[in-house]
């Protein structure tokens, strides 16, 4: 009857500890708004890249975009693999560490740190830039108001990823229903609804080569950072993780695909060029919409999902984090988890590397751009390189094509990857390319560090049994009080050596003589020792004199008074804290605080 009893119980809580799950549609809110947003500004940096060859140069908007959603679609099939491959999370860590080896898995790591950091700094700096723009009575409020984004996207997430999805699925939704409705109705239209800022004739400044088009297909893939976002994260969905997690993977990729080549062939069709101040989505809501009451609820809605598409990063580094304590490479409180199965070191982690990044760049999203999706395509290019030998190795049914389509993905994200990093070093990126080796480094410190405790505590060897020792209680005393007894009461059950030290300084020669009759008097049948110093020193002489002491295990009972009020601390003299912090940094002893409440009955 007990074990029916402890099943149920056990059942009961996992269905209480599944509400703190993701969902399908959940995962999309939660994961997947940094992938979403990116539809804001994907189009408009292959567009801007391609006008510096004039009208033949974009004339391959559509191309260059049909091959991103190739890669797309790519990577899309390549991390469904991954999630059901790696249930645990971790993305392309997971994979390099099983496929790649240690350093490499630590390199794709740090990549997607740096990424999940950036996204949040860039996402945040993006929507409060849109808001700023239709309201410009708030420019110089710019970095408050960041700052007040990125707190608010914290302490949504500090109550779970699924109250953060729940807050987040109306705006996703209608974001992605708005830009879904400008793609059908601008491809029903013949003409414009509206007219079209026209931009100056600019004279064709560059012919369309290889390397423009590499550009633009590079600057373009900035649509793809987050794609692996729910890869990342698969233990936050809800039971059957796997297919829930593939499911909103494959539902991220196809909405993705349709609205940038939606887009794409909306730029083309009623020939959007780039205009100061006016982004091409803009312009392309204006040629569907007009520029009436749809049009705002397109621009506000993408304002809003700019500003939260940061919460991509507060759903997927946590978890990281936590299978990167786990595996020894970060500290281990990253692997804590709330009551609401968050993760909350990395949580404040996150929250606190964005607001730094925000202040240095006085919330400017232009000086963080530039550094932003070098380091996702890294990532993808590990990921995809250890899923091809994933394939060699395991050898499944139809292997021979999933290795090629992921061959095929690590070639195009390499490319990516370099060329992202040529263009964009001289702009900042570099403080990627040495952020990533840095990062790498911290974190082989911290694994040598934890190895070099585990042999210190023989984790993974059997110890001998345990056998019993000598033992001695000190109790440092200053007064005869019921303090003190309770305190040495505590020690004769602790131990049947107990001893009191009394700390002595030249001017309390009289005070001391005065407690050592005091003491008599009292007669606890604990021996009393004076230890004198001539220094004032409180917690030293205590240090030295236990270092006299032979083997045996030594414990110090330091009794402290608890005030019945918290007002009432300022009036303790922080006696205990001083003795047991030089204890711990000196001395081996075990240190017991053992506390007197005033305000309990005894």
């Amino acid at each position: 009857m007990t074990t029916t009893v402890a099943r149920r119980e056990a059942g009961a809580s996992t269905g209480r500890g599944d509400r703190h799950r993701l969902s399908v549609v959940g995962g999309l809110a939660a994961l997947s708004l940094d992938a979403m947003a990116s539809v804001a500004y994907g189009p408009e940096a292959i567009v801007i890249v391609l006008a510096v060859a004039g009208g033949s140069g974009l004339g391959f908007t559509l191309p260059v975009t049909f091959a991103i959603a190739g890669l797309l679609g790519v990577l899309t099939l390549s991390y469904r693999q991954v999630i059901a491959a790696f249930p645990d999370g971790g993305g392309a860590y997971g994979v390099s560490r099983a496929h790649l080896g240690r350093r490499a898995s630590l390199v794709a790591a740090a990549s997607l740190i740096v990424d999940y950091v950036l996204n949040v700094a860039v996402s945040v700096a993006a929507g409060v830039a849109a808001l700023t723009s239709a309201f410009p009575v708030l420019l110089p409020y710019t970095l408050w108001l960041c700052l007040a984004a990125l707190a608010v996207v914290t302490v949504v997430n500090l109550r779970g990823i699924a109250e953060s999805a729940r807050v987040f699925i109306a705006p996703t939704a209608v974001f992605v229903g708005a830009i879904l409705t400008v793609v059908v109705v601008g491809l029903i239209r013949t003409e414009p609804a509206a007219a079209i800022v026209a931009p100056g004739h600019a004279a064709s400044l560059q012919t369309v080569g290889i390397l423009l088009l590499l550009k633009a297909f590079a600057n373009g893939c900035a649509a793809l950072t987050g794609v692996e976002a729910i890869a990342n994260a698969v233990p936050s969905f809800r039971k059957p993780r796997v297919r829930r997690a593939q499911r909103a993977e494959v539902a991220l990729g196809g909405l993705l695909g349709v609205m940038l080549i939606g887009i794409a062939v909306l730029i083309g069709k009623f020939s959007i060029r780039p205009v100061d101040g006016v982004t091409v989505l803009s312009q392309v809501t204006t040629a569907s919409l007009g520029d009436g009451f749809g049009y705002y609820v397109v621009q506000f809605s993408t304002v809003v999902l700019l500003a939260l598409a940061a919460n991509t990063s507060f759903g997927g580094l946590p978890v990281l984090a936590q299978l990167l304590a786990k595996h020894n490479n970060l500290p281990h409180v990253f692997a804590l988890r709330a009551e609401r199965r968050v993760y909350r070191y990395g949580v404040g982690f996150l929250a606190i590397t964005s607001a730094l990044l925000l202040i240095v760049a006085d919330g400017d999203m232009n000086t963080l751009v530039p550094l932003f999706a070098i380091g996702v395509f890294v990532g993808f290019t590990l990921s995809q390189t250890g899923m091809v030998r994933h394939w060699l190795g395991e050898r499944p049914r139809g292997w021979r094509g999933k290795a090629a389509l992921n061959g095929f993905g690590a070639l195009l994200t390499g490319v990516a990857a370099i060329v992202v990093a040529a263009t964009k070093f001289g702009e900042g990126g570099w403080l990627i390319v040495v952020a990533l080796p840095l990062l790498v480094a911290a974190m082989e410190w911290v694994n040598r560090s934890y190895r070099r405790i585990g042999e210190r505590l023989e984790l993974g060897r059997t110890p001998a049994p345990p056998r019993p020792d000598r033992s001695l209680v000190v109790v440092p005393v200053h007064t005869v009080s019921r303090l003190t007894r309770d305190a040495l009461a505590a020690a004769l059950s602790l131990g049947e050596r107990v001893e009191a030290v009394h700390v002595v300084h030249p001017e309390d020669e009289g005070a001391a003589s005065a407690f050592v009759e005091e003491w008599e008097r009292w007669h606890p049948g604990v021996a009393l020792v004076q230890v004198h110093d001539e220094r004032r020193r409180l917690g030293a002489p205590l240090v030295e004199h236990l270092r006299s002491h032979g083997g045996g295990h030594v414990f110090v009972l330091i009794a402290e008074v608890e005030p019945a009020r918290p007002w009432q601390r300022i009036l303790q003299n922080r006696r205990g804290a001083v003795l047991a912090r030089a204890l711990r940094r000196h001395t081996d002893v075990v240190v017991c605080r053992m506390r007197f409440r005033l305000g309990a009955e005894h």
